[in-house]
């Protein structure tokens, strides 16, 4: 049995290692929520196509005088909503990707989503996500490689962990 004692020490940590820790993305980088030049309307989608989104993730809108909903598929399409999902003009804007699918984003002030700030995220599924192909996040990351292959929820992960964990413990202490 004192042979094993390594491995599942080793086991432990490594698992430990690869948790899942959420991205936070600092919408359009360097520039933040701002109205887009005239010539480049699809800008803050185009971003949003370089980055991989995953659930828990979190998106960072820094912007000046203007605002940010999340809105529906149509109200996307047509600038406009009167009852958004979520709406913010702090000027710091944190939101929190807390599912799988599509969400839209616009601003809320008069002609500024028509001249191209808004954009749309797809969040992927647990198992789909991989490491981000090219983005500005603000903390390092990585993928529960553990999660993946065993599709686990974050929950069920911690849950495998602790008890791994007081198995290594058990094992150094009275082996």
């Amino acid at each position: 049995m004192k042979n094993t004692t390594p491995i599942l020490i080793a086991f432990a940590f490594l698992t430990i290692l690869k948790l899942h820790t959420a991205h936070q993305f600092q919408v359009g980088g360097d520039k933040g929520w701002a109205i887009p030049p005239s010539n480049d309307t699809d800008h803050y989608n185009q971003w949003a196509t370089h980055n991989r989104f995953s659930i828990n993730d979190t998106l960072r809108f820094e912007y000046k005088k203007d605002s940010v909903l999340v809105v529906t598929k149509e109200e996307h399409e047509k600038c406009k909503s009167s009852h958004p999902l979520f709406f913010s003009d702090n000027g710091d804007t944190s939101f929190e990707l807390n599912r799988s699918g599509f969400f839209y984003f616009i601003s809320g002030d008069s002609g500024h989503c028509e001249r191209g700030l808004k954009m749309i995220v797809k969040v992927l599924e647990a198992e789909n996500v991989g490491h981000p192909a090219n983005h500005t996040s603000t903390s390092p990351t990585t993928t529960s490689e553990a999660a993946s292959v065993l599709k686990m929820d974050s929950d069920t992960l911690s849950q495998t962990l602790m008890i791994v964990g007081i198995i290594a413990m058990f094992t150094v202490f009275y082996m």
